[in-house]
């Protein structure tokens, strides 16, 4: 997949915009085209906790023409985002209990595990797996913030929960210019406009780098695209984002320097997976 860029499109009034703001997801042009294409797609903001006030972001619809219960016909993965991509991988991740260890296929050698100690906490921390020497070897671990309100398998848009299960990497963005990663990166100038907008001026930074985690959108789309496979009631636009020293509404966030350093070290061609989840579920 190519590099794309989205063309920039006029915000319109605040209010218009704050009524479009979802927990996990927003239409920073007002568009309802769910198309998914690069000229019209609807620009899906990730989830995110304010600091300041009592600001909360309001619940959303989903798109006009959408239903809020249908499935893609061309999604190939299952609901927790995991591939059917062959074999289990023989050498498990360690740490990781069977349940989750099983979803990593052979063909994985890359792999990112982000936890909590208990299913409720907001602060995380994200190792990064390499399989060499028929081994999995810890590069690095950083410390991460996850959802508000903790973690959760069964969630919803708006609980402020990110997902339990074990997902697939496969496409980065940002506002900035791709700071050298390999991954599909689709640069989007309107994504500061709309984290101000949502949240102050504060968080207008948060989003000039992302990675997109594969729970309910399309791989091979830009971050930013609002297509639902599961439906809009099971929320979407979770990413892996710049830090706001605060618990998100269901993305996961680290300093810029660490996810510049994930984004440059993260290789396509090892079909990378990150499993999430606290300790009690995830771990042995």
């Amino acid at each position: 997949m190519s590099n794309g860029v989205y063309r920039r499109a006029g915000l319109p009034a605040l209010l218009a915009c704050a009524l479009l703001v979802t927990a996990c997801g927003a239409d920073a042009d007002g568009s309802t085209d769910d198309s998914g294409s690069v000229e019209s797609a609807g620009f899906a903001a990730p989830a995110q906790q304010t600091s300041f006030g009592d600001f909360a972001a309001p619940a959303q619809d989903s798109p006009t023409g959408s239903d809020s219960a249908s499935t893609s016909t061309d999604q190939s993965d299952d609901q927790s985002g995991t591939e059917a991509n062959g074999p289990v991988h023989p050498v498990p991740v360690p740490g990781l209990t069977k349940e989750f260890a099983d979803q990593i296929p052979a063909a994985t050698s890359q792999v990112l595990v982000a936890t909590s100690p208990t299913a409720d906490s907001e602060k995380s921390s994200l190792s990064f797996y390499e399989f060499t020497d028929k081994k999995w070897k810890k590069l690095k671990t950083f410390d991460t913030h996850n959802g508000s309100n903790g973690w959760l398998k069964d969630r919803r848009e708006g609980d402020k929960t990110t997902p339990i299960g074990v997902f697939t990497l496969s496409d980065a963005g940002g506002f900035k210019a791709n700071p050298g990663t390999e991954l599909p990166y689709t640069q989007d100038n309107r994504l500061p406009s709309s984290a101000t907008v949502a949240y102050g001026a504060n968080y207008e930074s948060v989003f000039d780098y992302i990675i997109a985690i594969d729970y309910n959108r399309k791989p091979g789309t830009a971050p930013t695209d609002k297509t639902r496979p599961m439906g809009w009631d099971k929320g979407g636009g979770i990413w892996l984002h710049l830090d706001h020293d605060s618990g998100t509404n269901g993305c996961v966030t680290l300093d810029e320097a660490d996810l510049k350093w994930i984004m440059r070290t993260i290789d396509p061609d090892a079909h990378p997976r990150i499993a999430m989840g606290p300790a009690t579920e995830l771990k042995k």
